[in-house]
């Protein structure tokens, strides 16, 4: 991974990491994500190095950015990740899937929703196990944002972030999201984005 920027310069303050609870991970830790927890709390929760989460939105962004939007495709099952993928996906122009994966869809021509992408972003590797099984078995690159209690396997950049809170999963997509059109030079790094961090949260639903 390409260390671009100074650890001294986040995408984002890291109060905001904080705030969104980007950190937070579970009561759970498994050997492959023990390298990105910072420490464990007095309540048993794992917490995440915030400053690599930063470094590896900045290394995804920059991976995305090589591929043509349409070649990149995006997924979340997990319901507080659909409206950040979606919103992801409307300003960054990549192929998206917010809800149910439809088996097949990388892998049978056959299927009338069948898709060639170049590269896999996935909210979770839980929930989006078929999408990464997918990837797989056809040889393209993913991209997995992973919680302290979740497997790599198969994942070629690891974004170690809360991959469930409706406030974390928004901040990590509203990054990845500028970040890319910084990329691309299609936004200045100083320049004020009209895009705003509310535009990516999931909204509650009053039953």
């Amino acid at each position: 991974m390409e260390a671009s920027r100074k650890l001294e310069e986040p995408l984002t303050d890291m109060e905001q990491y904080l705030a969104s609870g980007v950190h937070i991970g579970t009561r759970q830790k498994t050997g492959d994500m023990a390298p990105y927890v910072y420490r464990v709390r007095s309540d048993g929760l794992f917490v995440l190095d915030v400053r690599q989460a930063d470094e590896r939105i900045a290394a995804a962004a920059k991976l995305i950015s090589k591929y043509k939007p349409e070649n990149v495709y995006s997924v979340s099952a997990r319901q507080y990740g659909q409206r950040p993928v979606e919103k992801f996906g409307e300003v960054t122009g990549v192929t998206t899937r917010a809800g149910r994966f439809i088996p097949g869809t990388l892998t049978n021509p056959s299927y009338e929703g069948y898709i060639e992408p170049e590269l896999l972003l996935i909210t979770d590797p839980v929930a989006d196990k078929q999408p990464l099984q997918e990837a797989s078995r056809i040889g393209i690159p993913v991209i997995g944002i992973c919680d302290t209690d979740n497997h790599t396997r198969n994942i070629d950049l690891v974004i170690p972030a809360n991959n469930r809170g409706r406030k974390a999963l928004a901040l990590v997509y509203w990054l990845l999201a500028k970040q890319v059109l910084i990329e691309r030079e299609e936004l200045e790094e100083d320049e004020e984005w009209d895009v705003s961090l509310e535009e990516f949260e999931t909204q509650f639903v009053e039953e």
